[in-house]
């Protein structure tokens, strides 16, 4: 009996964390969003180890996942809209 409530009270945690951390995603979404609303087109530069960030946090996610989100920054041009 212990052993079931034990795995219950994890289950739970665990879909408490991950629910966190889906509503902070929703939120760097929108935010980022907003942002490039306000931007418009216009180009941002970016510097050395600015690129070496991104670049490194893409890493993580892949090419798959990368080509599912919409980009404010590209390592070459940015692919037309057209």
């Amino acid at each position: 009996m212990f052993r079931y409530t034990w795995h219950f009270l994890l289950v739970a945690l665990a879909g408490f964390i991950n629910r966190q951390q889906q509503d902070l995603i929703a939120y760097l979404q929108e935010e980022n969003r907003v942002l490039r609303e306000k931007l418009g087109n216009k180009r941002i530069l970016l510097n050395v180890a600015q690129k070496r960030r991104l670049a490194t946090a893409a890493a993580k996610l892949g090419g798959k996942v990368l080509h599912e989100i919409h980009h404010a920054f590209y390592p070459g041009d940015p692919p037309s809209l057209a």
